[in-house]
């Protein structure tokens, strides 16, 4: 599978930003979110918590180092790969 293809797949939360399959969200949650969000096992959670729709793509390793991570507001969140600019809103309440 090409990475075209594999990005295309990817959600991400309308929280934080944080990236990874939808699969990936039903089984482990959002690794930033979870306590907040609950999506882990609920696959209406991970459609109205997430999007397909968003732009750029950061790969975060080291957050307290990265001024990309700070320009972006993410470096106090675990690494892994975030969205640049997500389009959507979290559902009323959940803002």
């Amino acid at each position: 599978m090409s990475s075209a293809n594999t990005a295309a797949k990817l959600r991400a939360c309308l929280r934080c930003n944080f990236a990874q399959t939808a699969r990936e969200f039903h089984t482990k949650g959002c690794p930033n979110c979870q306590e907040i969000l609950d999506m882990q096992g609920s696959q209406e959670r991970v459609a109205d918590f997430t999007t397909s729709n968003f732009d750029g793509l950061i790969c975060m390793l080291q957050p307290e180092q990265s001024w990309v991570a700070k320009w972006q507001r993410i470096e106090k969140r675990i690494p892994g790969l975030y969205a640049v600019k997500v389009v959507g809103r979290l559902p009323e309440g959940y803002e």
